[in-house]
């Protein structure tokens, strides 16, 4: 049996990536801080015939995180799949452009971003590396590409993320462990608008780039979603 663990999971793009990896027989392991709202998650892929639990953590708590990951591994008999959608912050941080920004206005998205990334990374890849297969990976906006004076504090922590998945993307290749690692960037507002002038696609358009990741372009170090 094969399983995915989505962390940051929502009603948007972690529903959609749970449909797409369920679809294919994947049990899903959906984690993030309300269990309510996870709670209804799993209603609906429960509906649609998909596997799948609920795992309450803040990625902020790096020992729940942990825990949450080492508990779906129980009760799916291992993680094969580890997607990190550390994406939404917007309107529980201050955006901040260049000039305004503080260390502070930093700090929290690092945490959020960065540093729960490795957090989940590293509960999860142990097993991995022992196995000899599996796959990682990390969303952000295309604001760590190309970015945003507007959201300067964002795509800061945003950037930090992606050169650190592509450096483990790199290292995991050169040592043929079988695992894949790669950064998905979303150069669009999934749903709804949240930047002015950025488009806006609906999340069943992205998520076929994680299962692309996944399978056929597992060479990949990086995808990016534009319109």
């Amino acid at each position: 049996m094969t399983s995915i663990a989505i962390v940051g999971a929502g009603p948007q793009l972690g529903l959609a990536i749970a449909r797409t990896f369920g679809s294919q027989g994947f049990d899903v392991a959906l984690i993030s801080r309300n269990r309510d709202k996870l709670d209804g998650l799993v209603g609906k892929l429960t509906a649609e015939g998909i596997t799948a639990a609920a795992f309450p953590a803040d990625v902020l708590d790096r020992d729940a995180l942990t825990q949450a990951l080492k508990d779906a591994a129980a009760r799916f008999g291992g993680i094969d799949v580890l997607e990190y959608s550390p994406v939404g912050t917007f309107g529980v941080t201050a955006l901040t452009a260049p000039a305004t920004t503080d260390p502070s206005h930093v700090e929290f998205e690092m945490n959020f971003q960065l540093y729960g990334a490795i957090a989940a990374t590293k509960a999860v890849l142990p097993s991995m590396r022992e196995a000899g297969a599996g796959t990682l990976l990390y969303t952000t906006g295309a604001g760590s590409i190309w970015p945003d004076p507007r959201v300067a504090n964002v795509n800061a922590a945003a950037a930090a993320l992606r050169n650190w998945a592509m450096n483990l993307h790199k290292e995991l290749a050169d040592a043929d462990t079988g695992v894949q690692a790669a950064h998905v960037g979303i150069d669009v507002s999934i749903g709804t608008a949240v930047i002015p002038g950025l488009p806006t696609a609906r999340p069943e358009q992205i998520s076929p780039l994680y299962w692309e990741l996944h399978t056929t372009k597992r060479d990949r170090a990086e995808l990016v979603f534009k319109l």
